[in-house]
C-alpha cells in the first residue's frame, strides 16, 4: 500500500494542510463532517465552505465515514474546533491503531478538564507518546496562496516531531521541531483570547501604542501560564508564541482579530459567528484558559478583562478602567 495520511476536518486548516502533505505522500483523504461536501470536494477540487478557491490536488480524497478515512493510513491529523475534538475523537477511536502517529491542529483548552489539545486526544486514543502539536503564524488562507508561513511542531517523542516535519515541509513552509508540548500548547490556546482584546483596541481606534501594549503586555501573560504549567519560557519568544500572537492580533485573517473589533462596533458573539460561519477559538479559550490561570494562581488580567466581559457581563468601560488602574509590577514578573 501507498503513503496514506487522514486528515480529519474540513475548515481552512484541515484544507491547507492537505496542500503541503500531499507533497510527500500517495494518497491523502479529507474527512467531512457532511456528506455533500465530501462530495462537492471529490466532483470539483474545491471545498464549497471554506477556501473555495484553493484547487485541491488530486492526491485528495475526501470522505464522510471515519473508517474510510483512517484504514490504512500512516499518519493522522485532526483539524476540528475545539469545542468539537473531543466528539470527533470518540467517533474516531474504533479505527485508530495504537501505534497510528497523530498531530493535532487544533488550538485550545478544554473548558471543565483544563486539558490541553494533545492531553484530551491522548485521554480518548492513549498513548500521548505518539500525540504531536503544530503551532505558529500560519493562517490557512496565506498558506493556499503559497506565501511563506513557518510552524513548529512539538512531541514528547522527538522522531515523533520529525516525522510530522517531514510530512509539512516544503520550499514555502518552515517546519521546526521542538519537544516543549506544554509550551506550545499553552501559546496557541492563550493567544487567541488576547487577539481578541487586540480586534477590540482596533475598533475603539485607540492606536497603535495601545494595541502594542496588549500584545506585548499580553505575551507576559501566555508566558507566566505556560511556566506555571511545566513549559520553557523560551517558547513564548518562537513561533509559536509571539510569531502566532503577532499574527494573530494584526491579521485581517483572524477571527478573533476581527470578532474584537466587531465587538467593539456592537456586534455579539453569536451574531458574529451566524454572520462568518466561523467558530471564534478565543471565545472558548476564555474560558478555559480563565480556568486554568485561575487554577494555578497565575495574573492574567487582560484574559480576566476579556472573560468578564464575554461571560460576566461586565462593560468594557469598567474592565479598561480597572486594567488601567492597576499598580505595575517589574515587567516579567511570575517567569
Amino acid at each position: 500500500m501507498g503513503h496514506k495520511v487522514a486528515v480529519i476536518g474540513t475548515g481552512t486548516w484541515g484544507t491547507a494542510a492537505c496542500t503541503l502533505i500531499s507533497q510527500h505522500v500517495d494518497e491523502v483523504c479529507l474527512w467531512a463532517r457532511r456528506p455533500q461536501i465530501a462530495e462537492s470536494i471529490n466532483l470539483t477540487r474545491h471545498n464549497p465552505q471554506h477556501l473555495p478557491e484553493l484547487e485541491l490536488p488530486a492526491k485528495v480524497q475526501a470522505s464522510s465515514s471515519l473508517q474510510e478515512a483512517l484504514e490504512g493510513a500512516s499518519e493522522v491529523v485532526l483539524a476540528v474546533p475545539s469545542a468539537f475534538l473531543r466528539a470527533t475523537c470518540e467517533k474516531a477511536a474504533p479505527y485508530v491503531r495504537e501505534d497510528l502517529p497523530i498531530l493535532v491542529l487544533t488550538k485550545g483548552i478544554e473548558p471543565g478538564t483544563g486539558l490541553l489539545m494533545v492531553d484530551l486526544v491522548a485521554d480518548v486514543f492513549g498513548h500521548v507518546e505518539r500525540v504531536a502539536a503544530l503551532s505558529g503564524p500560519n493562517h490557512a488562507e496565506e498558506i493556499a496562496q503559497g506565501k511563506i508561513s513557518a510552524a513548529v511542531i512539538a512531541a514528547s517523542d522527538q522522531a515523533i516531531a520529525e516525522r510530522f516535519q517531514n510530512l509539512f515541509v516544503s520550499p514555502a513552509f518552515r517546519a521546526y521541531a521542538s519537544t516543549d508540548l506544554i509550551g506550545v500548547e499553552v501559546c496557541g490556546a492563550a493567544k487567541n483570547v488576547i487577539a481578541i482584546a487586540a480586534g477590540v483596541t482596533a475598533g475603539m481606534d485607540a492606536g497603535d501604542n495601545t494595541l502594542a501594549v496588549v500584545m506585548t503586555r499580553g505575551l507576559a501573560e501566555i508566558g507566566r501560564l505556560s511556566v506555571a504549567c511545566g513549559g520553557d519560557p523560551l517558547t513564548c519568544m518562537g513561533l509559536a508564541g509571539m510569531g502566532d500572537l503577532v499574527v494573530t492580533c494584526t491579521s485581517r485573517h483572524s477571527r478573533n482579530r476581527t470578532f474584537g473589533e466587531a465587538y467593539a462596533a456592537g456586534e455579539t458573539l453569536a451574531e458574529y459567528e451566524s454572520r462568518t460561519g466561523m467558530v471564534v477559538e478565543g471565545a472558548q479559550a476564555a474560558i478555559s484558559v480563565w480556568e486554568l490561570a485561575r487554577k494555578h494562581g497565575v495574573d492574567m488580567p487582560i484574559t480576566d478583562a476579556v472573560h468578564a466581559v464575554l461571560y460576566e457581563d461586565v462593560l468594557f468601560a469598567d474592565v479598561l478602567d480597572g486594567l488601567l488602574g492597576r499598580r505595575p509590577h517589574d515587567e516579567f514578573y511570575g517567569i
